[in-house]
């Protein structure tokens, strides 16, 4: 028996959204490599050229697709492409997200729908559009990056912690009604050290408050979210189903 994350993914059409940057780039970095016929998708022209050339150098199969996922139209567009090119989707991983920190008596609609509409709606019209191309004779996979925030709550992060929290719903109830051939999970990280947090680990004060919480005392890496993605993208994690798995130092098991 093959205890192999690697072999499992081999082969498999795997989407990611938000994929140009940060853990989604990275995510679809590894899944190249590993021999998955990788789907990125974003929002800028520059990002997304930049990252088909480099995966296509390990899977030549690996295309990016420019999307907005907060918008229906696109995402039934951007599925279209898929389905013409591949015919499938094996994995599914709902990477795209977005936050503004605001004071929860400050907060505007605009925010409301800018932050709503690309964490949740995109989360859940991309899984409707992915379930609708995945084969039902095998085990496929749905992976939502969620947060630490989906399970506790934050000054100034009111509408992002709804919105987190939803995810995390939405990923136990897709897990049980789309079982037994659809696995749906989800990632709920930390504060991972890439170019958007930079800011708020370069500032002292703010840094030695953040590592306080976390028991680990360090940041997590985009290395080990992307960890706990390709485990659950893998045929290791088949009894896995409607689970969060959190990267987060033990930020909430002293929350």
């Amino acid at each position: 028996m093959s205890y192999s994350i690697e072999n499992s993914i081999k082969g498999k059409v795997c989407l990611i959204t938000g994929g140009t940057k940060g853990i989604g780039k990275e995510c679809a970095r590894q899944m190249a490599k590993m021999g998955a016929k990788v789907i990125v998708i974003g929002r800028h022209e520059k990002g997304l050229n930049e990252v088909e050339e480099e995966l296509k150098l390990s899977s030549p199969e690996s295309v990016a697709i420019k999307a907005d996922i907060s918008s229906l139209a696109e995402i039934k567009e951007m599925f279209l492409q898929v389905k013409n090119r591949f015919g499938t989707v094996d994995v599914l991983v709902n990477n795209a997200g977005t936050n503004i920190r605001t004071p929860a008596i400050e907060v505007t609609e605009e925010e409301w729908d800018t932050i709503i509409n690309l964490n949740v709606k995109g989360a859940f019209f991309c899984s409707q559009e992915a379930a609708k191309l995945m084969d039902p004779g095998k085990v496929n996979k749905i992976i939502n990056i969620s947060s630490q925030y989906g399970h506790v709550g934050s000054s100034n992060r009111s509408v992002y912690c709804t919105s987190k929290g939803a995810v995390e719903l939405l990923t136990k109830s897709l897990a049980v009604e789309w079982a037994p051939h659809i696995l749906v999970n989800a990632v709920a990280p930390t504060f991972i050290e890439t170019e958007l947090t930079k800011g708020l680990f370069e500032d002292e004060k703010t840094r030695k408050s953040l590592l306080e919480r976390i028991p680990l005392k360090r940041g997590g890496t985009v290395k080990e979210v992307v960890g706990a993605i390709l485990y659950l993208a893998s045929d290791l994690s088949n009894m896995t189903t409607g689970s969060s798995l959190l990267v987060d130092g033990g930020w909430t098991a002293g929350s």
